[in-house]
């Protein structure tokens, strides 16, 4: 879906990079995989402070490409938070009227978790609350390229002309045609990147680049920033008369 523009002075869409986890258990002497609990049961209280703050669509980046690269104990440990905490929050999203959709690549998942993303996409589909997002093994440049082969098929099966395709059509094959772009890009921890999050979708997307670790980040940090975007002067390429 393409970027929406809206009456409201609020972003619509907040996707967040959740960063800092291992560094905020490292610095209390602890498992890195200690501190991805501790951000997992912090992105309940940002999905329940959404509705309060006016955002009705939230992307949590959870589990990138890219971090396959990373110790085999802390993967298999993030495999099975994912697990649990999908098999345990889904019911309690479907009764806060939260409905849960995930993006990325699910082919390198084990079955047993695919089957649970499945679940909990179909328990909430009704769901007409905050839409939360999760981005699990996702890499904006895979998506892009998964995209762009699905595009490259419909072209060779005729079902699609060559001259029709322009910067409207690509976004309607990737992992977030049913979403409006995001509005603001929430990064937490002091890294200063991006990291291959959502490259398509965010070209006018605002940013936050903070210094709280994620475990840390709370509600009242997510509604000054969510505050702060209204402030902003949002010309998207044109120039106020």
């Amino acid at each position: 879906m393409a970027r929406e523009d809206s009456d409201q002075s609020g972003p619509r869409h907040v996707a967040i990079i959740m960063d800092g986890n291992g560094r905020w258990a490292q610095m209390r002497r602890r498992p890195r995989l200690f501190g991805h609990q501790a951000g997992a049961r912090r992105v309940r209280e940002i999905v329940e402070a959404c509705p309060d703050f006016g955002v009705k669509y939230l992307t949590i980046f959870a589990f990138s490409t890219e971090n396959w690269k990373r110790t085999q104990t802390e993967v298999a440990g993030l495999m099975s938070l994912f697990r649990r905490y999908i098999h345990k929050e889904m019911q309690a999203f479907k009764a806060e009227n939260v409905q849960v959709r995930f993006i990325g690549d699910r082919v390198r998942l084990d079955a047993k978790l695919r089957a649970l993303m499945d679940e909990a996409e179909e328990i909430t589909a009704d769901c007409t609350g905050t839409n939360l997002t999760i981005a699990l093994n996702y890499g904006g440049r895979d998506e892009v390229a998964r995209a762009t082969k699905r595009l490259a098929q419909d072209v060779k099966a005729g079902r699609l002309d060559p001259e029709d395709v322009d910067e409207e059509t690509l976004p309607k094959y990737l992992d977030t045609c049913v979403l409006p772009d995001p509005d603001l890009v929430i990064r937490t921890s002091g890294e200063a990147r991006v990291s291959n999050f959502l490259l398509w979708q965010s070209a006018y997307a605002e940013y936050e680049f903070i210094d709280t670790l994620w475990p840390d980040f709370t509600r009242e940090e997510f509604g000054r920033l969510v505050g702060s975007y209204g402030k902003r002067d949002r010309r998207f390429g044109a120039v106020k008369a």
